[in-house]
């Protein structure tokens, strides 16, 4: 089950999600407004056992070393690329009005690396061009990913940042992303959730 915690002015989408049997999980970018993370952990009653990052932008990134203090696990994610990101969170947060605090992740991730959270399997792909180390998580059963800024739902990541690249991020979607099938929801980093078989028929940023 997954509940999309919107944080930040960026209405980031931070999601809980957890194994209804057991009520462990996990918590993925949580960009910042921590106390409303929390609240919907208690809430829910989830034993979260680890922080996901898909990338090292600050609204999703911002608030994972004080959610890994209030929580004491582990963070995984996303791939190295993305240290430089993750190293300048609180330049990056002073610039928007956001508290933020470097962090380095527990487990860097790379192409072919499986996370298990609460006795679920999400393989991981690399997906640069959003930012040099951008990641998807993709759970085979339930047919399912957590896209991160790669995919929207009639959009795709923003790259004219300096460090953007367009050219792979459409790469990225059309030979990791695509294969996996037209049925794969999943939800994305900002707005509403869709299905890779949506995208790869509308969406204006991937038409051939």
């Amino acid at each position: 089950k997954i509940m999309i915690i919107p944080v930040t002015p960026f209405q980031q989408n931070c999601t809980l999600m957890w194994n209804e049997e057991t009520m462990r999980g996990a918590v993925t970018d949580p960009g910042g407004d921590i106390d409303r993370i929390l609240e919907a952990i208690s809430k829910t009653g989830v034993t979260v056992e680890k922080i996901l990052l898909t990338h090292g932008h600050i609204d999703h990134a911002g608030g994972a070393l004080e959610l890994k203090a209030k929580l004491g696990v582990a963070i995984e994610g996303p791939h190295a690329a993305d240290k430089f990101l993750l190293d300048n969170l609180a330049v990056s947060g002073a610039q928007y009005g956001l508290r933020a605090q470097a962090v380095t992740p527990d487990r860097w991730l790379q192409e072919g690396d499986v996370v298990e959270v609460a006795g679920f399997s999400f393989a991981m792909f690399e997906c640069p061009g959003h930012s040099p180390g951008s990641v998807v998580f993709f759970n085979a059963e339930h047919r399912f990913c957590l896209m991160g800024d790669v995919l929207f739902d009639g959009s795709i990541g923003r790259t004219d940042f300096p460090y953007g690249d367009h050219a792979a991020l459409i790469r990225s979607i059309k030979e990791k992303l695509f294969p996996l099938g037209d049925d794969v929801s999943f939800i994305p980093g900002h707005g509403g959730p869709s299905t890779i078989g949506k995208e790869r028929m509308s969406n204006p940023f991937l038409s051939d």
